[in-house]
């Protein structure tokens, strides 16, 4: 497969046409997309009642390959009754990402039962009832309950509610397995977990430097603002140890410069051996403390530590730095000169720098850096945590960890008159390892892929499969659906966000919450989340707490609930009568005062890692295709890296020679988790040499369960692996 000369363009518009004819032409998906709802993919902030293909500062069209993906696989026809006698649970352990998500949309309850051989549809009373009467039998700390970030506020909200109420803080999203490293890195340097600018700051930035990320594939809307700032004469400085074709040159569709002659976006491409982050975030502070281009009077006034960060980043020597980062002196020198003569300057990152087992550190060594010119507290500066999931970050704020931010806690407790409990709580990886243990005994999944989302594939498939009953709540099928099922596993059929029968709300990367109209049903058959959680809490919990269940079937009355304990959400109780839509009071930060203990900025040391591996072994990234959106996989090629298919290791052609290995060579790829055989070895020059790269979650039985310990993300981005030829 031929790989693209730049990202979007031709391509994206040929694909656009050929996914509107799929589901019954152009003019039904522009209809489905214009609707007033938030996009359905990342959290970049699209859609609400400035209606779909719109921005945060109204920008229009907008509209990415991610967003047709998710629409139109939400169009699909629906699985039919006979699949379910057709095809066993063995023979869907078979099926691709691909093909599971390709096989319909779910309508109907299923319930499939340990020592059958297939599911079985079921009506919505006895499903309700088998949930229900599980949780009644069950000590609640034997449960757990996970988000996912497609989700609404008011799903989020009220599942987190009545799993306290019930009596666990066993209570985790999917942050856990990608930004978590972002929101306490961030909270111990500024004291607040999220983005500090909006939207119009990266627009009128001057520098913005790219990260561990690779935009192009999987936040492809930012491509806009980014050629924006390159047409208005600004860098952007990508630091990656692959060179992604979308960041060398991308064509915008609705730009017709761009889309004609192209944008040059990277003004600087620099390749980091993959573990490197930290070594070289600490040498272009120490050049630019070099070079005295340093805001001393920030460090001074508006930091804490400042005088210790420097002596130690005096102290560390460049040989150090070259060695554990693999970059050159020049290569960083290039950066601190871009660096020191720049205004404005937005730091964006993604799961590059997060999924390391020192991603807080990374993320900690970023906010020094800004720290260090005075980069953060201002307008158009600062720094932005690229999310995924378009509502992950609303989750989170509405109360979805397992400990609850104290003011939460408490307004919860003193608004409802409620007792809840106050044990630890168990983050996603630590519910794993205690279903593994036979500790926990049911889970109860609130969208997402729990299996295909973990580490240790194989540890995950038979952790999952010791619990007793595990519920799903999806619009379609995924791997979660075949492998690690419990004695008991029930799939219920939820209504997607276009299709709710009320208002919901969505809150994006940029602190901005959303209100998304609904639609009508495509199918007879699913349900609303929201009605769903409201009717198994009425039935579990009864009389015993003083929420009354039926009434938070309706989504305004849920809002009423979030204003009056969710610190920042006040305006969200009328949001359905204003249609005003708003930013989160607190998290933007343009002046620089923070909320910290201090009111000041947290300068964070470090010892800097060594780079993995030696001899033969390779360190391996785990990554997404651009035909692919976390762990969906929509398309089966990678169009950007000219791969063709997914059961592939890619490698620089030195390590080719090094290793003895020649093209479409059939091999067996080792780690100390697992192994993965008949892989296809293919050269691949855009890799910077000594590091490898796989396809997620195919090759999650390679990842070990090596998290962060601060934040208990796993280092899908730090694996060591060995091939083995066939």
């Amino acid at each position: 497969m031929k790989k693209v000369s730049s990202g979007g363009g031709w391509p994206a518009i040929r694909y656009t046409l050929r996914k509107g004819k799929e589901v019954g032409g152009i003019w039904k998906l522009y209809k489905a997309l214009r609707t007033k709802n938030a996009c359905k993919t990342c959290a970049l902030g699209m859609g609400g009642q400035r209606g779909g293909m719109v921005n945060e500062i109204g920008g229009f069209p907008e509209v990415c390959k991610k967003s047709l993906q998710a629409m139109t696989a939400d169009m699909q026809g629906a699985i039919q009754p006979e699949f379910w006698s057709t095809y066993s649970v063995a023979q869907l352990k078979a099926f691709s990402p691909y093909d599971l998500e390709h096989c319909g949309r779910l309508t109907q309850p299923v319930l499939y039962e340990r020592g059958t051989q297939y599911y079985r549809p079921i009506d919505w009373d006895e499903a309700i009832g088998r949930v229900t009467k599980r949780l009644k039998s069950l000590p609640p700390d034997e449960t757990f309950w996970y988000f996912s970030g497609r989700s609404s506020n008011e799903a989020g909200f009220l599942l987190q509610l009545f799993a306290r109420l019930y009596g666990t803080n066993n209570v985790n999203n999917c942050s856990y397995y990608c930004h978590q490293a972002s929101g306490v890195g961030l909270t111990s340097s500024i004291g607040s977990g999220t983005a500090t600018v909006v939207l119009d700051d990266v627009e009128h930035a001057d520098l913005v430097f790219v990260i561990g990320g690779n935009p192009p594939s999987n936040h492809p809307r930012l491509m806009t603002t980014l050629t924006h700032v390159r047409q208005r004469g600004g860098e952007v400085i990508v630091i990656n140890p692959v060179v992604e074709t979308g960041l060398v040159n991308f064509r915008v569709p609705s730009n017709v410069r761009s889309l004609m002659f192209g944008t040059k976006i990277a003004t600087l491409y620099v390749q980091p051996d993959i573990g490197g982050d930290l070594a070289l975030l600490t040498g272009i502070a120490k050049r630019i403390d070099e070079m005295g281009a340093q805001d001393a009077e920030f460090l001074q006034n508006s930091c804490e530590g400042a005088e210790q960060w420097l002596e130690q980043l005096r102290s560390v020597s460049w040989p150090e730095i070259h060695a554990k980062s693999g970059v050159s002196q020049s290569d960083i020198d290039a950066i601190a000169k871009r660096y020191a003569a720049a205004k404005n300057v937005v730091f964006s990152w993604t799961m590059g720098i997060t999924h390391h087992v020192h991603g807080v550190q990374n993320v900690q060594a970023i906010t020094n850096l800004a720290f260090m010119r005075g980069m953060v507290g201002r307008p158009n500066a600062g720094l932005l945590p690229i999310r995924g999931h378009s509502n992950v970050q609303g989750i989170g704020s509405v109360g979805v960890t397992p400990k609850l931010k104290d003011a939460i806690f408490e307004r919860l407790e003193s608004e409802y008159g409620l007792r809840l409990p106050t044990t630890a709580g168990l983050d996603t990886l630590g519910c794993m390892e205690a279903a593994y243990e036979k500790k926990l005994k049911m889970g109860f999944c609130l969208g997402g892929n729990l299996y295909g989302s973990n580490p240790d594939s194989t540890f995950a498939d038979e952790s999952l499969s010791r619990l007793e009953s595990l519920v799903f709540l999806s619009t379609t099928l995924n791997t979660g659906h075949a492998h690690g099922l419990g004695e008991e596993s029930i799939i219920l059929p939820v209504l997607a966000r276009d299709e709710e029968p009320q208002p919901t709300t969505q809150e994006s990367m940029f602190n901005f919450v959303r209100l998304s109209d609904g639609g009508p049903r495509r199918h007879e058959g699913p349900r609303s989340e929201v009605e769903i959680i409201a009717r198994i809490a009425e039935e579990v919990l009864a009389d015993t707490t003083s929420i009354d269940w039926q009434s938070m079937r309706n989504t305004g009355r849920i809002r009423d609930a979030i204003a009056k304990v969710v610190p920042g959400y006040d305006k969200i109780a009328n949001i359905e009568n204003t249609k005003a839509e708003f930013q989160i009071n607190g998290r933007t930060f343009h002046q620089p005062t923070f909320p910290t203990p201090s009111g000041r900025g947290v300068l964070h040391r470090h010892e800097l890692p060594s780079l993995r591996g030696t001899g033969d072994q390779l360190r391996l990234m785990t990554v997404r295709s651009e035909g692919q959106f976390n762990t969906v996989v929509y398309e089966e090629e990678d169009l950007y890296r000219g791969q063709d298919r997914r059961d592939v290791i890619l490698l620089h052609p030195d390590d080719m020679s090094r290793l003895g290995l020649s093209e479409e060579q059939i091999v067996t790829v080792n780690s100390e988790a697992g192994e993965l055989p008949n892989i296809r070895v293919r050269t691949f020059p855009n890799i910077k040499p000594g590091n490898s790269l796989m396809y997620y979650p195919e090759s999650n039985v390679l990842v070990p369960r090596h998290v962060d310990g601060l934040s208990k993300t796993p280092a899908f981005k730090g694996v060591l692996v060995t091939i083995a030829t066939q």
